[in-house]
């Protein structure tokens, strides 16, 4: 795995073949990252990353200038290896070891961008109750948007704050906003 852009731009990063992981690949990453460029100044963005596992994504994140990342994994394991490697590299990433699910019913936390990278084998309610619980606990900042990683075999249109997909190869991003908001404007 590397990082796209940023400080630590082409950096490579050695994950411990035991962890239960299936990182982003560079080329979706890629292309992730020139959407929300086009989106956000990284700088000024919190950023809550669920199923964080390698933590691929938070040294993105990181890399690109963003102070609040909040990286949240079940895995004793991967949240050591991001700790020790965000320390390491001196990258302000946050770890919280917990089951998603139970992290996100009990966090008072809010983020301009939450995205979340479950197995891709789980059922599609399992995937929309992370869109449903954020929604319901007001977890965006205005403007924010939940970004859910998941593959094209997994259909996630139907929920009400879906705005759209983006696909690379076999993996698929899903964006959800607050469209409630819009149409009251």
């Amino acid at each position: 795995m590397r990082i796209i852009s940023g400080k630590l731009k082409g950096r490579r990063l050695k994950a411990p073949k035991k962890l239960p992981v299936r990182p982003t690949t560079d080329m979706a990453k890629e292309g992730l990252f020139n959407i929300l460029n086009n989106l956000y100044y990284f700088d000024s963005i919190s950023v809550i990353d669920l199923f964080s596992g390698t933590g691929n994504i938070s040294y993105e994140f990181a890399s690109r200038g963003s102070k609040n990342i909040y990286a949240i994994d079940a895995n004793y394991n991967c949240i050591k290896y991001i700790y020790n490697t965000a320390k390491e590299l001196d990258l302000d990433i946050n770890t919280y070891k917990s089951d998603v699910y139970k992290f996100l019913e009990k966090t008072s936390m809010k983020a301009d961008i939450i995205f979340a990278d479950p197995p891709y084998d789980f059922e599609a309610n399992k995937f929309l109750e992370i869109a449903n619980t954020v929604f319901e606990k007001n977890m965006l900042n205005e403007e924010g948007v939940l970004i859910i990683e998941h593959s094209k075999h997994t259909d996630l249109s139907n929920h009400k704050n879906h705005s759209y997909d983006k696909r690379y190869g076999g993996n698929v991003f899903s964006f959800f906003e607050n469209l409630e908001k819009e149409i009251e404007d």
